[in-house]
């Protein structure tokens, strides 16, 4: 059911679209799921009314890199203060451990904790299928939680005993990667305008996959029109084995296999240098930025001010709760705001043009023109923040919300449909949820 409502008199409207208008004490139809008017002064017999008083109203959020089974493993002892591939190797034996109900329910966790920062859209990388593990469970935790889902069909073909980084036992076949990437394409992929489910083709990194399935991938992921995605060029250490391992720097290699293009978008690229930058620029490649993975993991600061201003696509990403350790998308634009100001100065990025980094720039590098705006025709993914509270309290320009709160959102709608309703999820009940997550937690800390 798609209800047909009214959001009125918002204190501000911050639309994203192309003009990028900000309106004062307006308003927002809404009816059947889609964006039917946007301005003052709006009446409609059929609608409800929502009051926008004492809010600032966006277009809900977008997440370009998750890893949504990883809301199991947070602050880790043993992997908090590691590197990346220390830390990957750490980590991988416990989630050799999981299972479907582990990968469900995490991912019910992160996505609640998603919209709850006001995210309406997220990708997920989920790159690997112990115990009986499938997609099929992220996707299914997503429709209940009622957010749209980028889901990434990963994977890792190359063990430790081939000189890769993964445990044998966490790696598969590549024709059996390659055949349930047909299968799940197949079932889920929705290539309509307001699909709440679309696939795209994720081979995990170049240290964990041959050349041959990067570009099998991508051959198969364009014959079946869906997008791909990968890690790249995300720390030294990253840098350094694609030096020895392929006698070039990450974004070559990406180019020669085909992993360039409006297609393809690329996770952290933190290491990019200008010859890269200018490549992804041309070729209209994607990168999503994930600003607190980065400063966790001690990668570095990406040049996302580089990027932007070459035209690169940007958006934003939480990455996994292992590495954030939160799913918090608000938080993750403001970090960007902040990494980009203290790496080059306080004037290269602003609160608004990180917000529209988590919004239309998240939906332009996931391939949604459908979405990231409020503006007529686009779908209904809208979050209202309220402003009248202590955080916002004393502000002068409570629309630059990256720099005074509030850091939850009060109302989300997607498509249409209430998600969050006055700060709490209004589509399962979450402390059941918890509940379950943390008897399965306490299964994997006591194995």
């Amino acid at each position: 059911m798609h209800p047909c409502f009214i959001i009125r008199n918002a204190d501000t409207i911050l639309t994203m679209d192309d003009a990028r208008r900000e309106i004062k004490g307006g308003d927002i139809l809404v009816r059947d799921g889609v964006i039917e008017a946007v301005g003052r002064g709006l009446y409609d017999d059929d609608a409800q009314i929502v009051d926008g008083r004492g809010t600032v109203v966006t277009p809900g959020l977008v997440n370009t890199h998750h890893h949504l089974y990883q809301t199991m493993t947070r602050a880790v002892p043993a992997a908090q203060n590691a590197l990346l591939f220390g830390w990957l190797q750490t980590l991988y034996p416990i989630w050799a451990k999981f299972g479907p109900d582990h990968m469900r329910i995490s991912a019910m966790v992160g996505l609640a904790e998603l919209a709850l920062s006001g995210c309406s859209m997220t990708s997920d990388h989920l790159y690997l299928y112990p115990n009986g593990a499938r997609l099929d469970d992220t996707i299914d935790a997503a429709r209940m939680i009622g957010v749209r889902l980028h889901a990434t069909r990963g994977a890792m073909s190359i063990g430790e005993s081939a000189g890769g980084l993964p445990p044998d036992s966490l790696v598969e076949r590549e024709a059996d990667i390659l055949n349930d990437c047909i299968r799940v394409i197949d079932t889920f992929h929705d290539a309509r305008d307001g699909a709440m489910v679309r696939v795209a083709v994720a081979p995990c990194s170049p240290f964990s996959v041959s050349r041959e399935l990067m570009r099998d991938a991508a051959i198969l992921a364009r014959d079946k029109g869906v997008m791909m995605h990968t890690h790249l060029a995300e720390n030294d250490e990253d840098i350094a084995y694609s030096l020895e391992k392929f006698g070039c720097r990450p974004g070559q290699y990406a180019e020669s296999l085909g992993w360039t293009g409006p297609d393809v978008w690329h996770a952290h690229c933190v290491k990019l240098d200008a010859q890269e930058i200018e490549l992804f620029a041309k070729s209209k490649t994607g990168v999503a930025h994930c600003p607190c993975s980065n400063c966790r993991l001690g990668s570095g600061i990406a040049p996302v001010r580089a990027m932007r201003d070459a035209g690169v696509p940007v958006g934003l990403g939480v990455d996994g709760s292992a590495s954030n350790d939160g799913s918090n998308l608000i938080l993750e634009a403001r970090q960007s705001m902040l990494l980009q100001r203290v790496a080059f100065g306080a004037d290269k990025m602003s609160a608004r043009e990180a917000l529209e980094l988590a919004t239309r720039g998240g939906a332009e590098v996931l391939g949604r023109d459908d979405l990231g705006q409020l503006a007529v025709g686009k779908r209904a993914d809208i979050a209202m923040w309220d402003v009248s509270d202590i955080e916002s309290a004393g502000s002068w320009d409570p629309a630059a919300l990256l720099l005074a709160g509030p850091t939850q959102v009060k109302e989300l709608f997607v498509e249409g449909r209430h998600v969050v309703a006055d700060g709490w999820l209004a589509t399962v009940h979450l402390p059941e949820v918890l509940r379950q997550q943390a008897t399965l937690v306490d299964g994997l800390m006591n194995s």
